[in-house]
């Protein structure tokens, strides 16, 4: 088993920041700065950033990037209808997704706890329920992309003059920058906003990277959602979307120790198995994992392997060379 990409700068991946340490993280990286800091997830609390500039050495840079895309909502009424009306679409689509989701997880909890059943048959069962579900995730994604792709070329956001002179900065500002601070918060504000303004292609790409939460969720390549210990009950899995694709082959879980059940080791497998070939990586309090220089993880990164145990990269990928 690999996960691993191009070669690049250095990309750290950081549990929740209830007490930031990006100080120490920072001068471990040997980075000074300017930083360009992403808080797009936080909202409309996006600039009360001042916690995260002391840590940055005062010689932080917000790109602001939700407050931009605000201000072509407001400005732009052609282009935030569209916004609105692809926005009720894929909130439809998402729900009507997670109908068929939860039937099969009900199913296939069903099928495990057939224990007077023979357990040939019932592997068969468990092996076609969860493949179900696979199907069902790319499928969905599949639709999410082409009504992404519609939007798109439907709106042509580099022909709206207010559009085009957001991204112009926000390339400009890039290109200052050392190194970019990617914070969490609401997963869906800052995917969109990071995609409206064409962030990647702008300089993330080129440049150092720390990031937390729906920072690091968003990095992957596909988007999934998770809270077993939701308020109304547990929530299945659920794929969201497809993320910038600068993490290929990972599930980020954010908090999991938290938002898991990690005790249940049927459900976690489950989990682990159901997004194969990528690894899932879960990132609680204090956990920091540094991409090697060829974009693979490190041995030591936390993964939750295929029998829903938590492990190690290192010993996942053995025993996949092993069993391979």
């Amino acid at each position: 088993m690999a996960v691993s990409g191009s070669p690049r700068n250095p990309l750290v991946l950081l549990g929740p920041q209830r007490r930031p340490g990006l100080d120490k993280i920072i001068a471990g990286l040997q980075l000074s700065g300017p930083f360009a800091t992403i808080t797009a997830g936080w909202q409309e609390r996006e600039l009360a950033d001042d916690e995260l500039d002391e840590h940055l050495g005062g010689r932080a840079t917000n790109l602001a990037l939700w407050s931009r895309r605000q201000d072509v909502l407001d400005r732009d009424p052609d282009f935030a209808a569209a916004h609105r009306r692809r926005s009720v679409e894929l909130t439809d689509l998402q729900e009507l997704y997670l109908i068929g989701v939860r039937h099969t997880s009900r199913a296939l909890t069903e099928l495990r706890s057939q224990t007077e059943r023979s357990e040939r048959a019932k592997r068969f069962a468990v092996s076609d329920g969860e493949e179900v579900l696979r199907s069902l995730d790319q499928r969905h994604l599949e639709r999410v992309r082409e009504i992404n792709a519609t939007f798109y070329a439907a709106t042509r956001p580099h022909e709206h003059p207010l559009i085009a002179a957001h991204r112009a900065e926000v390339a400009q500002l890039l290109t200052a920058a050392e190194a970019v601070v990617l914070a969490g918060g609401h997963v869906g504000e800052l995917l969109d906003a990071l995609h409206l303004f064409n962030v990647v292609p702008a300089g993330l790409d080129r440049l150092p990277v720390i990031a937390w939460s729906a920072g690091a969720m968003v990095l992957t390549e596909r988007v999934v959602l998770f809270n077993d210990n939701a308020s109304r009950g547990p929530r299945a899995p659920e794929v969201y979307d497809d993320g910038l694709g600068l993490l290929p082959g990972v599930v980020v879980l954010p908090s999991a120790r938290q938002r898991l059940r990690m005790q249940e080791t049927a459900r976690m497998g489950l989990l682990a198995r159901r997004f194969a070939p990528a690894v899932c990586v879960p990132l609680d309090p204090g956990a920091r994992v540094q991409l090697e220089a060829d974009g693979s993880l490190p041995g030591d990164a936390p993964v939750i392997d295929e029998s829903g145990v938590a492990s190690t990269f290192e010993a996942v990928s053995s025993a996949g060379a092993v069993n391979g």
